[in-house]
Order: structure tokens, then sequence, then C-alpha cells
């Protein structure tokens, strides 16, 4: 067991602080006081934090901390911190190690007894979550889904009996094709892309999946966050055998697979991957 107090002196210290997500009016007097009296910032892109510092007059000696070198930038950090300088760490917008990089920084500084404190800010899918009127009470936030889509696919079959809502980050690259495989493999449920948070565009695209995958697309840009429903709890009292029996209502009406298994997914509100399933079994 190890109890660290963040702010005594007889301790090395890193602080992580959290950027404007867009609107640099997010940006606190306390990120900036605390910006202001380090010796050293790492950033997860030197170039941003170079202009984000510029706006508010800061001029300090900036250290690249990114994905592909964190182990030994985190360990170079450590060092720094235990000698006696102040260090803090950014990303580009939002909060280090939400889909950013900084976990490792914050594992390897506790294991090494450097006190880590947070200097709060604005966080993209808590701003999305809290607006979207979907439930707020329980949530998973997944992050990015994999660009491969077997991978992809994998992962919302795992997700797919969570009753939390469910939080996604996109790029406009992938929106549409995100939305579509949420749809074929979730199930036709409430959604909604929340885009360009905090700036001038902001904007929140609700609906069903079923509406969402026409959009158009072209439309949608700026890095975006999908809120999506959970499973409905009543799908875990839908038994195997009462969605068969839909099944096969519909297939001795003359309806086709495809389609009956849609019908199924819709009036049942359970996943299309389990209704799919069960359809596999029944021949």
């Amino acid at each position: 067991m190890n109890r660290s107090k963040s702010f005594d002196n007889s301790k090395p210290l890193i602080y992580l602080i959290a950027t404007p997500i867009g609107n640099l009016g997010e940006m606190s007097k306390r990120a900036l006081d605390v910006l202001q009296d380090m010796d050293i910032i790492a950033a997860e892109d030197t170039r941003n934090t170079f202009s984000l510092l510029s706006n508010f007059g800061i001029k300090k000696e900036l250290f690249s901390l990114r994905e592909h070198n964190e182990i030994e930038a985190s360990e170079h950090l450590i060092k720094l911190a235990k000698s006696g300088k102040k260090v803090a760490y950014v990303s580009d917008a939002g909060y280090p190690g939400i889909s950013d990089p900084g976990y490792l920084l914050v594992k390897k500084a506790r294991e090494e007894d450097v006190a880590v404190s947070t200097i709060s800010g604005s966080c993209a899918f808590i701003n999305a979550l809290v607006a979207s009127g979907l439930p707020t009470n329980h949530f998973y936030f997944y992050g990015f889904l994999s660009k491969k889509g077997q991978e992809a696919k994998k992962a919302l079959e795992e997700l797919s009996n969570r009753n939390e809502t469910l939080i996604f980050y996109e790029s406009p690259h992938q929106i549409e094709e995100t939305i579509k495989l949420l749809n074929s493999v979730l199930g036709d449920r409430e959604c909604v892309i929340a885009r360009e948070l905090t700036k001038i565009n902001e904007e929140y695209i609700s609906g069903k999946l079923s509406e969402l995958v026409n959009l158009d697309f072209k439309t949608i840009k700026g890095e975006m966050v999908i809120i999506l429903e959970g499973q409905p709890k009543s799908d875990n009292e839908i038994s195997d055998e009462k969605i068969q029996d839909k099944i096969r209502f519909y297939l001795s009406l003359g309806v086709s697979e495809k389609a009956a298994i849609q019908i199924a997914v819709e009036e049942l509100k359970v996943p299309k991957n389990r209704v799919y399933k069960l359809v596999q079994e029944m021949k």
C-alpha cells in the first residue's frame, strides 16, 4: 500500500494539465498559473503546445512525449522531476491519458514515488455525454474503434450486451463506416454524434442508427464523439426461443431470412449479431 499527498514538498511532483478541446476560453487561471511556473512542459505535439502557450504569452522549454517515445520520455521526465525541476505534461486537447499518451508516464511516476496531480479542464466525451440526452448515470467509454473492420466488429460484439451508455471517439474519415457498423452489429439504437465541441460549429446530431446511416457524411467535419444507447435491460429477459419463434413466424409468411432478422431486431430490440447466431443454429 502507498499513500501519496500530491503537495508534499518533500516529494517530486508532475502535473497533468487538461487543455482546451476547441475554445481557448476553457483554459483556467489555475492551469495558466501552473504552466507559467513550470521549468519543463512536456507535450504530445510541441508545435500545438507552442501555439497554445504563445496565445497566453507563456514561453517555456518544451519536451516531446508522444505515443512512439512514451516509455523513454517518461523516464526522462521523472528524472527531471526528481532532480528538482518543475514538470508538467499536456496533450493536444483535453486530458492526457484519455485516448492520448500519458498513462505510462503516470504509471512510471507512481512506481518511482513521484506525485501526480491533475489540473482540471474540458473533456470531449464528458461534454458530449451530459448534453446528449442519453442516460448519464452509468456509461462505458471505449475510445477509438480499430480501423480494421473485423477487429472493430469483434469489439462491438463484446460490448453488445452492456446496458450502460456507450461512448466512442471517431474521426471524420471513419464516421460513415463506424455508424454503419454500429447499426449492423448492435441493432437500431438511439445515437448522438457530437462534433466540433466548444467551437463555433458545435453540433449534435441525434436519431436512431437506422436514420443516421443516411446522413450526408460529407457535411460531417471535425473530431467527434459518438454517444450510443446501451443494450436495453429487457433484452436479457428475451429468451433465445422467443427470438427463434419470431424468425420462424416471419419466414412462414414468405419473408426473406435477411428481412426476418431485421424485423426481429427492431421489434424485440435485441442485437443483430445475437439474432443472426440464433438463425444459424436453426439451420
